[in-house]
């Protein structure tokens, strides 16, 4: 996984999100029990980590995070 997606992975798990790997080792992301997105292991494009952040954010994730 690329620097940036783990750091944001970490960071929704601070913030209350369950990260679980895929049977094919991509990052799923669940809130409350419910399925919010599938991240990218290997972002092979320059929009993956922005739809990744896009479809926390829809969740009710902030980022960048607040100090």
């Amino acid at each position: 996984m690329a620097g940036d997606t783990r750091k944001t992975l970490s960071e929704a798990e601070r913030r209350g999100f369950e990260v679980r790997m895929s049977k094919t080792r991509h990052p799923m992301l669940n809130r409350d029990g419910a399925f919010v997105t599938k991240a990218s292991s290997t972002p092979g494009d320059q929009r993956s980590q922005r739809n990744l952040i896009a479809a926390l954010r829809r969740a009710g994730f902030v980022w960048p995070p607040r100090r």
